[in-house]
């Protein structure tokens, strides 16, 4: 791939906060959030996918995903985890993390226009391999796999230039999108499903669980941050 000007390169990174900024404005607006509908759900299924694999890389047993039409999601897992109690917190917070890191890989990866399609192979065939191993609701298993084939389809179909800003559009709603959830982290409770996965870590950790949600709100603006400097170093003067 051809290294951008740093006018094209300043043009895309303030078309990227500018998605980013629209993003947060469509949720504040009626019928905005059908606009972003997808997105929302690209979001929990990184965040419940998080929750499993964390879970699987400390010895547990990732059961079941489920991904419901409402935007909302639970992962199950089981099994002692490695590290005891440090090893739960780490399942619990790797959850509400999981969005803006998996983003932050996606924005990285646009340096590169190998990477930038071996990330979209991998994006959307992980979504299928995830619904056939474990999603088991009936909403994720119809909207989960769709979503890895459109995301498929963009190296199969698209150029170059598609697929960079494809990628990067994908990366900056993966790391915004933790935010439509941002009291979540800032309440003990998750309604129906239980607790919330930083009073999960307040249960088995020091300090309260607003501490939590406070440094993982700072690690979830640093990462899109950071990651974006990444991928326009040297590129914007």
């Amino acid at each position: 791939m051809p290294e951008p000007s740093p006018h094209t390169a300043r043009q895309r990174l303030w078309w990227l906060v500018g998605a980013a900024a629209a993003t947060v404005v469509l949720w504040q607006v009626p019928g905005g959030n059908y606009v972003l509908y997808p997105f929302t759900i690209l979001a929990t299924w990184f965040h419940e996918m998080a929750h499993g694999l964390a879970a699987l890389m400390l010895g547990g047993s990732f059961t079941k995903l489920m991904v419901y039409s409402d935007g909302s999601g639970a992962a199950c897992y089981w099994g002692p985890l490695a590290l005891g109690n440090l090893g739960q917190a780490l399942v619990a917070g790797a959850g509400p993390m999981g969005p803006p890191i998996a983003g932050a890989i996606l924005i990285m990866s646009s340096r590169s226009e190998k990477a930038t399609r071996v990330s979209l192979w991998l994006l959307g065939g992980l979504l299928l391999t995830s619904t056939a191993l474990w999603v088991r609701s009936l909403f994720g298993a119809v909207a989960i796999p769709l979503m890895g084939l459109a995301v498929m389809a963009v190296p199969l179909r698209g150029s170059a230039g598609i697929q960079a800003c494809a990628v990067q559009f994908l990366g900056v709603q993966a790391c915004v999108g933790m935010f439509l959830r941002l009291d979540y982290l800032f309440t003990p409770s998750a309604g129906p499903l239980g607790i919330s996965d930083t009073a999960q870590i307040q249960q088995v950790l020091f300090l309260p669980f607003w501490f939590w949600g406070a440094c993982i709100t700072a690690l979830s603006l640093a990462i899109p941050v950071m990651s974006l400097r990444i991928a326009y170093r040297g590129d914007i003067p």
